[in-house]
Order: structure tokens, then C-alpha cells, then sequence
């Protein structure tokens, strides 16, 4: 079940001196940020056509890191996917997914499957030598189900983290956050065993929820959060397991590239993108391929924006790069109604629009798309849950009339084909215009 939002003062995040005490829960904080830091760039590794399913316990059914990767694949991205499905459970573990795989995941014919299970397969104790073999071992058996189906990209999620500040003993008696996050880490550790066994993806979305939790804390204070009952993630932390199962999908980050001479006034654009009008101080661009927008409200602690200090996701995945060549000493820079100024040395190597412009001509757009999205996923929550888990449970009692239960499959699956397409088609490109001035020294 989601969360029900917390009742936050709605005020800006207030600037908090740096921590002098450890972090609790982050003995391994150093380690996830030397891994981030050196984990490559991946070759894409989605195909044109690919149809993603997202898997999960009750994170997956809150519906928001399964809806940004939706996003991302829709609007940011040049592989035209062919769907994107959220196929998340309450409460689950990984035996309750290997119940579920022919009647709730199969009928999508994935290509393409992520899974993100363990919070609930640890039973919120500390580490247990049979917990861990058992997840090794069910991991193992999901991703042989999933490849002997035709998946052809299996994606294996450590689990998440909980958070070192809000997750309470009520979970478990007696576990604390440390504990937990240690069982946490060790069952991902499983999790890579059989991935690496099995020939599938892994993915440290675990490492990469303690990293970022770290420096949000040190930055903020002990009071910000990245899951506010400890064990959900509020946005920002499902942006951070979202920034981690795209870069294991092979996304490259690359949004475009708008190449502006100052003294000319002539402009190029690269691919997902169309120069419709320039010269010198303005260009005006059509672009298909959205850099990914921040919509939730920034004046919340848990918003998407209060982590994006803390985790590299513009960086890596959202590179919409201006590049300005003969500039004068310094120049301002104009988009969508927002100003900055730049030298003329940070023109020449390019400055990430994406990253600098959090309120963009894209925002808007991007947010429409966002709903539809939304909406999409919902309707695969009782899909699921209610229509095709439940006829696949109720086949064996009605030989006589399985043609009527495969019309009424037909008809879940064409209704969430249409919802993909509505989202799709919802896709339009965006005119915009990039003004360039003097700007004075600063």
C-alpha cells in the first residue's frame, strides 16, 4: 500500500550544517560512491519493440520509479519501446512472483524484465544464512522462468535501503537500521551471485540508495528523508532506484546537443532535434527527445529535486547540451523565461541545459505525459492484481469455458495497450527558443 504523504511543513529545505557524527547506516557509504564513480557508461542495451515489465513488492506498486522509467523511455530516450508495464504486489516476496509469472507477467510477452524484491524476503531481521540461500535460489528460478519465456534482458535489483533515520524497530523487534540494511546489502550480494549465474543484469540499486542517502543527510540534516516510514521511498529515493535501473537498461544519457555560433548566428542540433529558425541572439528549435523534468513541488523534502545534488542522474542520463562557440567573455543565456550567465569557456565545452534549467519549455509537456503515464499504471495495479491473476487462478475450474477466459485476457491486455498508445501518441514535439546576449562581469 502507498504511503500516505507526510504532513511536511510546506517550506523550502532549510540549509543544515554538515553532520559531526557518523551517519548511522552508512559504515559503507564510501564504497557505493567509488563503484558509481567508476561504473562505465553502458552500450544500449533496449532494442526497438522492447517490451519492459517492472516487478516488484510493494515499492513497485507505489507506482513512482516504475513511472519515471516509463518516462524516460517514452520521452528521453531514442529506442522506441513497444510498452511499459508495472507489475508490482503488496507486500511480496520473491516465492509469491515465481506463484504469479504465467498468469500476471507472461500474458505481456516481455522482452525486457526488471525485478526488485528482498525488503520483504528479509522479514525485516538481521541476516540469516538460510534467508540468503533461499533468495539466491529464488532469484535463480525467476530469471530461468523469465529468459525460457523469451526475455531476452533480465534486470535483477539488489533490494532498496531503509531509511537510517525513520526505519523503527516496529518493523522487526530489535532489528535496527543498521541490521537491516546489512541483511539488505547481503541479500543483494545473493541476488548478484545468481545473476552473474544465470546471465543476467545486476544492478546495486542498494548501493546507490545509501550513497545518496548519505550525502543527503550530511547536506541537509538528520531529519531529511529518503522513505518516510522508513521502508517506502518517498520520490526522491524512487528517483535514485530509477537512476539505477536505467543505466543498467544501457540509457546513455544522451538528450541532444544545440551547437550555436554567437557571431553568426548559425545553429545545429543533432538527432531528436530540428533548428527551425536562427540567428544571431536567437535560435529556435523543434525537438522530439524531452530532457527529463523535475514536476513534483520542490518546496517538499522529499521532492525529486532535493536529491538531485546528491545523485548524478542529470549527469548521466539527462544531458541536454548547449554549446556556443565565438561567445564574447560572458553571456546570458535565455530559455523558457529563465536567465543565467555563462563564460565564454563554459559555452565552448557545453553547459547542461537539462541540469541548469529545472523549469524548462519542456515542463509542461513533460508533465501531460507524466499524468497519462500515471493513469496507465494504475490500471495495471488491478489488472493485475484482480483480472489476471485471478483468471489464472479460476482456469482449472471451468475447463469448459476457457475461450471466455482468453477473451477477457485479450481484452486486459488490449485495454493497457491503449493506455501505452495514449501515452505515446502524447509525445509531441516542443518548439523553443534559445536567446543569447551579452552579459555583463560578474
Amino acid at each position: 500500500m502507498r504511503p500516505k504523504r507526510p504532513q511536511t511543513p510546506k517550506k523550502p529545505i532549510p540549509d543544515a550544517p554538515q553532520l559531526t557524527s557518523a551517519i548511522r547506516g552508512v559504515r559503507r557509504a564510501w564504497l557505493p560512491a567509488i563503484l558509481l564513480a567508476l561504473w562505465p557508461a553502458r552500450s544500449p542495451a533496449l532494442e526497438p519493440g522492447d517490451r519492459v515489465a517492472v516487478c516488484g513488492d510493494s515499492i513497485t506498486e507505489q507506482r513512482v520509479y516504475t513511472v519515471f522509467i516509463e518516462d524516460y523511455l517514452l520521452m528521453c530516450q531514442p529506442v522506441r519501446v513497444g510498452s511499459v508495464q508495472q507489475i508490482g504486489w503488496s507486500g511480496e516476496a520473491l516465492p509469491g512472483l515465481l506463484g504469479r509469472i504465467g498468469s500476471d507477467v507472461l500474458p505481456f510477452h516481455p522482452t525486457v524484465v526488471t525485478t526488485l524484491y528482498g525488503m520483504n524476503d528479509g522479514g525485516y531481521k538481521p541476516t540469516r544464512p538460510d534467508t540468503v540461500a533461499a533468495f539466491r535460489k529464488n532469484t535463480a528460478s525467476a530469471i530461468r522462468a523469465f529468459k525460457a519465456a523469451g526475455a531476452r534482458l533480465v534486470v535483477v535489483g539488489s533490494p532498496g535501503a531503509v531509511d537510517t533515520d525513520r526505519f523503527k524497530t516496529w518493523f522487526a523487534a530489535g532489528c535496527s537500521p543498521d541490521a537491516y540494511n546489512q541483511t539488505l546489502y547481503d541479500l543483494g550480494q545473493a541476488a548478484r551471485a545468481a545473476a552473474g549465474q544465470e546471465g543476467a543484469e545486476w544492478v546495486d540499486v542498494h548501493g546507490a540508495m545509501m550513497d545518496a542517502m548519505a550525502r543527503a543527510k550530511a547536506k541537509y540534516g538528520p531529519d531529511y528523508f529518503i522513505a518516510p516510514d522508513g521502508v517506502h521511498p518517498a520520490p526522491n529515493g524512487q528517483l535514485v532506484m530509477a537512476y539505477a535501473f536505467l543505466r543498467a537498461m544501457g540509457c546513455s544519457g544522451r538528450i541532444g546537443t544545440i551547437t550555436i555560433d554567437a557571431a553568426s548566428g548559425e545553429a545545429t542540433a543533432s538527432g531528436g532535434h530540428r533548428i527551425i529558425a536562427s540567428s544571431p541572439g536567437r535560435t529556435e528549435v523543434e525537438s522530439e527527445r524531452y530532457p527529463f523534468c523535475f514536476t513534483d513541488d520542490p518546496a517538499y523534502p522529499e521532492s525529486t529535486r532535493s536529491i538531485l545534488s546528491c545523485l548524478a542522474f542529470n549527469a548521466d542520463l539527462n544531458r541536454f547540451i548547449l554549446v556556443v562557440t565565438h561567445a564574447p567573455s560572458r553571456m546570458k543565456v535565455s530559455w523558457g523565461g529563465v536567465s543565467r550567465a555563462y563564460s565564454a569557456d563554459e559555452l565552448a565545452r557545453g553547459v547542461n541545459l537539462a541540469g541548469d534549467f529545472l523549469e524548462n519549455p519542456f515542463s509542461q509537456a513533460f508533465a501531460r505525459v507524466h499524468v497519462l503515464v500515471a493513469a496507465q499504471q494504475a490500471y495495471e495495479t488491478p489488472a493485475v492484481k484482480g483480472l489476471l491473476n485471478g483468471m489464472g487462478a479460476t482456469r482449472r475450474y471451468f475447463p469448459e469455458r476457457q475461450g471466455a477466459f482468453d477473451d477477457m485476457q485479450a481484452a486486459v491486455l488490449q485495454k493497457d495497450t491503449q493506455l501505452f498508445g495514449d501515452c505515446r501518441a502524447a509525445v509531441l514535439p516542443v518548439r523553443h527558443v534559445i536567446e543569447l546576449a551579452a552579459a555583463p562581469a560578474p
